[in-house]
């Protein structure tokens, strides 16, 4: 199957369970979670994979439309790479075709940048995901900021975003869910000329 007509694995990276549905670390669930309500599907347990999933298309009818997996992995975030590598190997999924959607702490609250390969800069969700198959996937990067003072990385990453960031919380998040659909439909240049900040 050529990487053109291959489908997409979107994953949006973080912590299974209500104690961390609304931390920082978990906003790659909060876009997933919107992308699976914009193709009108409901997430469910993956048969292959420690993970949950939903089946879609992105893209309005015709070249630019594009079969996607949704998957939010659920085995705790330093262990990611376990499932996505489960899922890309059942749908046959090209590594150059994933998407992990994850939190940033080297970008500003609210901005993003997506790309292709690099580091994991520290995150334990793209370490686990790079160990299992490569660096060679796509990133859309939702910045969180550093935190504040003398707080450790990794209370802030688990702590809930703050009322002052909830106020466009809902409009950033739809941005980035736009900058994934732009990205699989449209490639990597277009979606970075448009979303990056």
């Amino acid at each position: 199957m050529s990487e053109v007509n291959s489908p997409w694995l979107i994953v949006g990276l973080g912590n299974p369970g209500p104690d961390y549905a609304a931390n920082r670390h978990n906003v790659g669930f909060m876009v997933a979670d919107l992308l699976a309500e914009r193709i009108g599907g409901k997430f469910k347990r993956a048969q292959k994979a420690q993970a949950q999933v939903v089946e879609g298309r992105i893209g309005a009818p015709g070249p630019e439309n594009r079969r996607v997996i949704l998957a939010k992995p659920m085995s705790y975030m330093n262990l990611s790479g376990g499932p996505v590598s489960s899922l890309r190997d059942f749908y046959k999924v090209p590594v150059s075709n994933i998407v992990a959607i994850h939190d940033e702490l080297d970008i500003d609250y609210g901005m993003l940048r997506l790309k292709l390969g690099g580091g994991d800069n520290g995150h334990n969700g793209l370490k686990s995901m790079t160990k299992a198959m490569g660096a060679d996937y796509h990133r859309v990067r939702f910045g969180i900021g550093r935190p504040p003072g003398r707080m450790q990385v990794a209370d802030f990453v688990l702590k809930d975003f703050s009322s002052t960031e909830r106020k466009e919380f809902g409009y950033l998040v739809d941005r980035a869910a736009d900058s994934v659909e732009c990205l699989v439909t449209e490639g990597l240049e277009r979606a970075q000329s448009t979303y990056n900040s």
